[in-house]
C-alpha cells in the first residue's frame, strides 16, 4: 500500500513525497481510513511506529477543505492534548511539515516559557491547537482558547498522561470541547485506567491494537551486560570506546544521575547533552536540537522527558539504569530500529535489577542475549 491508496489530498501527499515517506506504516494504514471515516479511535502503538502521521494526516486532510472554502478568522477544529512538552513540539513539527501546502494553521502551547507570545499566535487563529493540558487549562481560563467550534479532539500518549497526574485536567479539558465530536485516543499500553477513560470519551470506539514487542522483535538486536552498580559509567564508557559508534540516545533513572554521566563524557572528549525535567523548556529545546543537528552524537534523558523524542537514524540505545515497568523498556528501546531500520539497545544491569529482566524478558516472550566477556 502506499499513501496515494488512503485518499489523502494532493497537498498533503505532495509534502509527504517531499519528506520521502511513500509507503504508509502498519498504523497509518488501520487508522487514517477510520478517522476520514469519522469514527471514533482507541489506538495502542508505542512512539516511533508512525502513529502521529495517523491521526494528523486525515485531520489535516478534512481541514483543508473547510480552510479552501473558509478563510475568515479561523477557529480551533482540531485539539491534540499531550503530557510532555517535548511530545507537543515534536507533533506541532510534524503537522507543520504535512500541512505546508494547504491553508491549515497550526500551533502549540505548553508551559515553561511565557504565555504572551503563545496568546498573540492563538489571537489571530488557529486550525489545529496542540497543547500540555496545564498550559491549556490556563490559556482557556484566560479567555485565550475557545474550543466551541472543535469537531476533532486527540489525546496523545494517554498512559503517561496517567502516570504523570494529568487524568483530572484530561477529563476537564474534555468536558469544555463540544459533546458532538470525534475523539481519537493514542496511547503505548492499554491498561484498565486507560481503557475506562476511553469507555467514558469515545463513541463505539474501533480499536487498533499494533503489538509494540512486534516491531522490537524484528528490528532491534538486543544485549545485556550484567556489572555492579559502582562499575556502571566506566563499562558505558568502555563500550562507546570499543563498540557503540554514531547516534546514541543515554537513559538514566534520575536527574541527578543523568547531569552526573553527561559531565563525565564531555570530560572524556564526548559531544553529550541532556534533558531532564528541571532543566529550562529552552534548554531542552536546545539539546534536542543539537542532537538532531549532530552538533551532539550523544543525549542522556529520563523517561518523562525522552517520550517526546522523535529522531530518525538513532543508531544505539544504552540503558544505564533499567527501568521497573516493562512497557518502559519497550519504549527506551524503540527509539532506535525506527520506521523498519535496524537498530541496538545495550542494557547493563546490576544486582539490584535482575527482577527487572525478568519482567522485561517475559513481557516480549523474548530472552536478552548475555553479554558475558567484558
Amino acid at each position: 500500500m502506499q499513501f496515494t491508496n488512503l485518499h489523502l489530498n494532493k497537498s498533503i501527499l505532495k509534502a509527504l513525497t517531499e519528506e520521502r515517506h511513500h509507503t504508509p506504516t502498519l498504523v497509518q494504514q488501520k487508522v487514517i481510513p477510520l478517522v476520514l471515516n469519522k469514527k471514533d479511535v482507541i489506538v495502542a502503538a508505542q512512539t516511533g511506529t508512525g502513529k502521529t502521521a495517523a491521526f494528523a494526516l486525515p485531520i489535516i486532510n478534512e481541514l483543508s477543505k473547510e480552510a479552501d472554502v473558509d478563510k475568515r478568522a479561523k477557529k480551533i477544529k482540531a485539539l491534540i492534548i499531550s503530557p510532555t512538552r517535548e511530545l507537543a513540539i515534536q507533533i506541532q513539527e510534524n503537522c507543520k511539515t504535512y500541512s505546508k501546502y494547504t491553508n491549515v494553521r497550526t500551533t502549540v502551547v505548553y508551559g515553561g516559557v511565557p504565555t504572551q507570545p503563545q496568546k498573540d499566535v492563538l489571537e489571530k487563529g488557529v486550525d489545529i491547537l496542540i497543547a500540555t493540558p496545564g498550559r491549556f487549562i490556563d490559556l482557556h481560563k484566560q479567555g485565550s482558547i475557545d474550543v466551541r467550534q472543535l469537531t476533532t479532539f486527540v489525546l496523545d500518549e494517554a498512559d503517561l498522561m496517567l502516570d504523570m497526574g494529568f487524568i483530572d485536567d484530561v477529563r476537564k479539558i474534555e468536558e469544555l470541547c463540544p459533546r458532538k465530536k470525534q475523539t481519537l485516543l493514542f496511547s503505548a499500553t492499554i491498561p484498565d485506567k486507560v481503557n475506562d477513560l476511553a469507555t467514558s470519551m469515545l463513541y463505539k470506539p474501533e480499536k487498533v491494537d499494533i503489538s509494540p514487542t512486534e516491531t522490537t522483535s524484528k528490528n532491534i538486536g538486543q544485549l545485556l551486560y550484567y556489572t555492579p552498580k559502582k562499575n556502571k559509567v566506566d563499562l558505558c564508557l568502555h563500550l562507546l570506546r570499543n563498540t557503540i559508534k554514531g547516534r546514541i540516545i543515554i537513559f538514566r533513572r534520575t536527574k541527578f544521575g543523568v547531569d552526573k554521566l553527561e559531565k563525565t563524557l564531555q570530560k572524556n572528549g564526548y559531544k553529550a547533552t541532556s534533558v531532564h525535567g528541571d532543566k529550562s523548556q529552552n534548554l531542552r529545546n536546545q539539546a534536542i536540537e543539537d542532537f538532531k543537528n549532530n552538533k551532539a552524537n550523544i543525549l542522556i534523558a529520563t523517561d518523562v522527558a525522552a517520550r517526546g523524542i522523535d529522531i530518525s537514524k538513532v543508531d544505539a540505545v544504552i540503558n544505564v539504569d533499567l527501568p521497573n515497568i516493562p512497557e518502559t523498556y519497550v519504549h527506551r528501546i524503540g527509539r532506535t530500529g525506527r520506521a523498519g531500520k535496524s537498530g541496538i539497545a545495550f542494557s547493563l544491569c546490576s544486582a539490584d535489577a535482575p527482577s527487572y529482566i525478568k519482567a522485561i524478558q517475559e513481557f516480549m516472550d523474548r530472552s536478552i542475549k548475555i553479554v558475558e566477556d567484558h
